[in-house]
């Protein structure tokens, strides 16, 4: 019969680094390669029962991987913050400061820059670019609707302000990157509530339509009627994203029902599919176009 992999109870639901428990005595290299315990790094492991996120290869890294100077960054970072989710398997985002010689290493993608003291914080005990610094370096790294899509969450728990970044990149004028970061910051909205919606919004101002209100509350005698996703209030246009609706029927009917009551006080309102959003979208921007243009007052760009 096959021996179970010993597991001495020190390293349960840990991590650690190979080379130490080896040198330790707790473990034989044999051992360490064994089904008991997982690589989550060159020389870094965890018991394999333990449950690995993102956060727990974050603070690995953190610990056992980054050069003294080196933070958390980017996706990784807005993770931590709770703005955004990655999974565990993809790379972590990791800044090391300018002129420091560190990489490549596996699981991790690394940027070089400048790190100044100010835009360092630190998140139960991993360090990690504050989320101003992270906002700057998301607008760089990723594409625009990404990088929108994650500093609205951002914005949405008030871990940072519009205003404020916008008046930052000013501050940077003629720095590499300033004009993505105006970017992204003039297309944010801290009134988002979820990542697709907010795809679905940065397309549609970068195809040239109006900005739209975001969860938009339409009111009948001062009581609730609905509240949108996507609305040009003043000419009661809007656009709902159909997500996972079907994981939730019945939440599905609530939603139908809620926008069948804006017939009556004569709203358009468009349905996009995730679907449609990624195989179909000239298709559902040309019928906006046609719904705001149906609608006296409307101003083309």
């Amino acid at each position: 019969m096959p021996v179970s992999p010993r597991r001495p109870a020190r390293l349960q639901g840990r991590v650690f680094r190979g080379s130490l428990v080896v040198a330790q005595g707790l473990l034989s290299r044999t051992e360490l390669r064994s089904a008991a315990w997982r690589p989550l790094f060159r020389d870094v492991y965890a018991d394999a029962q333990l449950a690995v996120t993102h956060r727990t290869r974050c603070a690995a890294a953190a610990r056992w991987v980054l050069p003294p100077g080196a933070v958390i960054t980017g996706r990784s970072a807005a993770a931590l913050y709770g703005a955004g989710s990655v999974a565990a398997h993809e790379p972590l985002d990791v800044l090391v400061p300018a002129g420091q010689r560190f990489g490549p290493v596996s699981g991790l993608v690394v940027h070089t820059g400048t790190i100044a003291a100010t835009d360092v914080a630190v998140r139960e005990d991993i360090p990690l670019t504050t989320p101003t610094r992270t906002c700057w370096d998301l607008a760089q790294w990723l594409q625009t609707e990404e990088a929108v899509a994650i500093v609205d969450r951002l914005a949405h728990q008030r871990l940072v302000a519009l205003p404020q970044l916008l008046s930052d990149a000013r501050t940077h004028v003629g720095k590499r990157g300033w004009k993505r970061m105006m970017r992204v910051a003039e297309l944010a909205d801290a009134g988002a509530e979820s990542a697709p919606e907010s795809r679905l919004r940065v397309r549609i101002v970068l195809a040239g339509l109006p900005t739209p209100v975001t969860q938009f509350i339409v009111e009948r005698d001062g009581r609730f009627v609905a509240r949108l996703d996507l609305a040009w209030p003043h000419l009661k246009v809007a656009v709902e994203y159909d997500g996972l609706w079907h994981h939730d029927p019945e939440q599905f009917h609530r939603d139908r029902r809620r926008l069948n009551r804006l017939i009556g006080d004569d709203w358009i309102v468009l349905h996009v599919t995730a679907k449609r959003f990624r195989e179909d979208f000239e298709g559902f921007l040309n019928e906006l176009r046609h719904a705001l243009r149906s609608r006296s007052g409307y101003q083309p760009r």
